[in-house]
């Protein structure tokens, strides 16, 4: 086992852990919270796992869950948005997420250098971060000046 095998299993260790607890527990709002988190904690932990086994078909795994997770947390928040009327607040989680994304995207940008890893590593951070970002205002009660916010 290297530092990168453990590095992403402590990620999915803690973050599993508190994404599991928000699904099991809790009002719709927490569930979502937690499926939003899932996201946000599985693809730093792939692409970590891609580097450790030197497997890069697990990067275009992190990149279509980069892309598809913050789409999935979006529609369910629309058609549970009734029951999402108190609007619960994760900024907390959303940050360090967003944070953590962000040390794991840094790292293997340093590890592989410059090339076409680099962009695709740097382009499933930004979907990461984003739709997390994205996705959890959406939870929290949407956009000023859009329609609903």
């Amino acid at each position: 086992m290297n530092g990168w095998i453990l590095a992403a299993t402590v990620d999915l260790g803690g973050g599993g852990a508190a994404a599991l607890w928000g699904v099991a527990t809790g009002p719709p709002a927490r569930r979502m919270i937690a499926q939003n988190l899932t996201t946000s904690v599985v693809c730093p932990a792939l692409l970590l796992l891609a580097q450790g086994y030197g497997r890069p078909a697990y990067v275009d795994l992190a990149l279509l869950l980069a892309l598809l997770g913050p789409v999935g947390t979006l529609v369910f928040a629309r058609l549970l948005s009734d029951e999402l009327a108190r609007r619960p607040s994760a900024w907390g989680l959303t940050w360090a997420a967003a944070g953590l994304g962000a040390v794991v995207v840094v790292a293997l940008c340093v590890a592989g250098g410059p090339g076409r890893s680099m962009v695709k590593l740097l382009l499933t951070g930004t979907l990461v971060i984003g739709g997390n970002l994205i996705a959890s205002r959406a939870l929290a009660g949407g956009f000023r000046g859009v329609r609903g916010g």
